[in-house]
Parts: structure tokens; C-alpha cells; sequence
């Protein structure tokens, strides 16, 4: 490996290895008002989207790196028009392209349209096993839709694979999610319990199961892979609040990992713009090759000369990166401190309480909610709260 031509602010000696993944945000529209949407909560500010041209070029820029693995999200990324041209343009350079959606907005001609461009993935959320919860997560009425359009997907030749994330308000209904999902004829399950950033954030008191939900859904979840007779596989994502170590974010930061957000910006994972003091470039103005090579937003946190102790000296830096850049700064205000998940962390206690005030008792006319109500994303709500 050769020395990579450092930035002001760059930490990073080695040249990194290729963006072997590539997320595609193409737009933070979507149909639904998730409490615990991974989008910043103030995308309502965030400028015009990049047009098909740019995209397509990102795309080109992207594979002549090296990258393979293309996410399609959002928001929803079905609310582009130009959606099939640039699948078929990925599908042109021998991208494996997997399109994340809610559902919304996938008829039977575009799902057709987009199985003739070279669409090779489909990852289908649902926010539970009931329509009533379901509607009442994403604050729209589109458990039935989605039903449908799992039909769709499975008639049209493509895994059949669902997501869930899980939380204090559907964690218990696990066992019905399965059984669900086995309905709807699935091969991959997805239980992803909630990561608190974005709007999670905002909503983590109201979010937070118990560490006996958590026990539970994950013992359910054991029993019915063992008892199904069915090929479903079925990923069980544990809370990080729930574990000792943290797990090894994106790899470590610009490591494999490259987003681009709706407006351009070029981003070390999904969340990172949160995090303060680092210059992050838009492709816009720069090519691929130099955001991931060049700019000192994404050189900051490699290796691991930032660390401060006990992740300096720490002999498992090597396997968990310091843990999440944007947990740690959330929580302690300083993106370079160890991930409080880690037991060896000093504000590890933050962690603790945390789970402590979910594990006490709810009020019983609202054993799900605590006292400040559920901040819904939208336009709205990004523009007056989050201002």
C-alpha cells in the first residue's frame, strides 16, 4: 500500500483499499413518517437533488474504483422518475444493485421496467406484523400495499427479502413478524433493532426496549428457526446499547463504505454528516476518485492515529474500529472518544442509564411511551423542530 496524499486535517498514512460499496441516497422524499428514520432530521434544509447526469457519473466514477455492491435508497427512492435509467446504467457497468423501498410506488409496470433494466435485488421494509402498527409507525396507511407489493416482488423472480426494525413498540410482536414473513413466502428476514441517530434520536426514550424485550425477541427468534421447516434465514441484529463491545462500524470509517446523499454530498456512512469539524465534499464539485482518496473528511478517521485511549492502546482497535464515530459523538459530544457501547469506555455509564430508564417501569395508561410524544419525520417537522 502507498502513502495517500493527505489533506489539511487528514490523518490517514495508507492508501486505502476501493468504496466496495456504494449507497446511492437519490432522495430524501418518501411517503412515510417513520419515528425512527435513519435521515437527518433537518433533510427538509438540505438543497436541490443531483440530476440523472450526475448520478450516472457518480456511477462510472464509483466502479472505475473498484466498487461493486450499488444500495439504491432515500428516503424513497421510487419517488425518482429517472429510477430505471440509472439502474440500467449500474446494471451496464456490473454493479449488483439492490434497491431498498417501503413498497410505495412499486406497480406492477415499474417493477417489470425495472426487472428489464437489471435490477437484481429487492430489500422491502414492513414496520410489523399488523396493519393498525404498521400504519401507526410510518403514519400512513400502507400495510396493505405492502402485502401487495411482496406479491409483485415474488412474482417477478426476486428474493423475497423483508426488513423489519425493531424497537419498545413492536419488539414483542416478533413471533407474528415471522410468521408473517413465512406468509409472504421470504427468504431472508431482517430484524434490525433500531440504531439511535437521526430521528431514533430524537425518539430514543420512546424507542428503547427493555433488555427483557430484547431477551426475549432474541430467544423467539431462536425457537422459530429451529422449529421452521422452512429455508428462511433470518438475522437477528442486536441493540447496541445492549452489548459490551461495539461493533465495527462501516468496517472503520472510509474503509469500504461511500454514500452519496440526495444533494451530493459524499459521506463515510449513511449518518456522518452529524458529525462537526470535518469537511466533507460534494460530487458536485469533486470527482469520486478524490473524495475517497483525497478529502479530509474521509482520511480523518482512518487508521488509527485519532484514537485516544483506551482505544489507542486497546488490542481489539484492530477488530471493532473504535466502534460508531456518530454514537460517540451524540453521546459524549466528541466523535473521537471511544463508542460508549464499549464496557472499557469511561462514559460507558451514559449506556447504562440509558437502558436503566427503558428497563423502569411505564406508567400504566401508556406502558409504550414515556412522557414527551413521538416526533414523526416530516417536512414539517424537520423545518420547525429541527431548525
Amino acid at each position: 500500500m502507498s502513502a495517500v496524499p493527505t489533506a489539511p486535517g487528514a490523518t490517514s498514512a495508507v492508501r486505502p483499499g476501493p468504496p466496495l460499496w456504494l449507497l446511492c441516497e437519490l432522495t430524501y422524499r418518501c411517503p412515510l413518517h417513520c419515528a425512527f428514520c435513519y435521515n437527518p432530521t433537518d433533510f427538509a434544509k438540505t438543497g436541490p437533488e443531483l440530476d440523472t447526469e450526475d448520478w450516472l457519473r457518480v456511477l462510472r466514477e464509483a466502479r472505475a474504483l473498484g466498487a461493486v455492491q450499488l444500495g439504491l435508497s432515500g428516503g424513497e427512492p421510487l419517488a425518482r422518475d429517472d429510477l430505471e435509467v440509472i439502474v440500467a446504467e449500474a446494471h451496464r457497468l456490473g454493479f449488483y444493485i439492490n434497491l431498498i423501498t417501503s413498497g410505495v410506488g412499486l406497480t406492477e409496470p415499474r417493477i417489470s421496467a425495472l426487472k428489464e433494466a437489471g435490477l437484481d435485488h429487492i430489500q422491502l421494509s414492513f414496520q410489523d406484523s399488523s396493519q393498525k402498527m404498521n400504519d401507526f409507525l410510518s403514519s400512513t396507511r400502507t400495510f396493505d400495499l405492502k402485502s401487495k407489493v411482496a406479491a409483485l416482488i415474488k412474482k417477478y423472480d426476486y428474493p423475497m427479502v423483508l426488513n423489519v426494525v425493531l424497537h419498545r413498540l413492536n419488539i414483542d410482536h416478533v413471533e407474528e413478524i415471522l410468521e408473517m414473513a413465512d406468509k409472504l413466502g421470504a427468504e431472508y428476514v431482517e430484524l434490525a433493532n433500531t440504531q439511535y441517530y437521526g430521528w431514533a434520536w430524537h425518539n430514543r426514550d420512546q424507542l428503547m426496549p427493555s433488555r427483557a424485550q430484547v431477551e426475549r425477541a432474541e430467544a423467539t427468534t431462536q425457537k422459530w428457526r429451529e422449529r421452521s421447516g422452512r429455508p428462511m434465514k433470518i438475522f437477528f441484529v442486536v441493540p447496541d446499547y445492549f452489548e459490551r463491545r461495539p461493533k465495527p462500524c462501516m468496517n472503520g470509517l472510509g474503509s469500504i463504505f461511500l454514500t452519496i446523499t440526495p444533494g451530493g454530498t459524499a459521506l463515510p456512512c449513511h449518518a456522518a454528516r452529524m458529525l462537526p469539524g470535518l469537511d466533507f465534499p460534494n460530487v458536485r464539485h469533486s470527482s469520486v476518485e478524490h473524495v475517497w482518496f483525497e478529502s479530509s473528511g474521509f482520511n480523518h478517521f482512518r487508521g488509527d492515529s485519532w484514537m485516544k485511549e483506551p482505544c489507542r492502546s486497546c488490542p481489539e482497535k484492530t477488530r471493532d474500529f473504535g466502534g460508531c464515530r456518530c454514537q460517540a459523538y451524540l453521546m459524549t459530544g466528541d466523535a473521537a472518544n471511544a463508542d460508549p457501547v464499549c464496557d472499557l469506555s469511561p462514559h460507558h455509564h451514559l449506556v447504562t442509564e440509558a437502558v436503566a430508564l427503558a428497563d423502569a417501569p411505564r406508567p400504566p395508561a401508556a406502558p409504550s411511551l414515556v412522557e414527551k410524544p413521538l416526533v414523526f419525520r416530516s417536512p414539517q417537522n424537520s423545518s420547525k423542530l429541527f431548525s
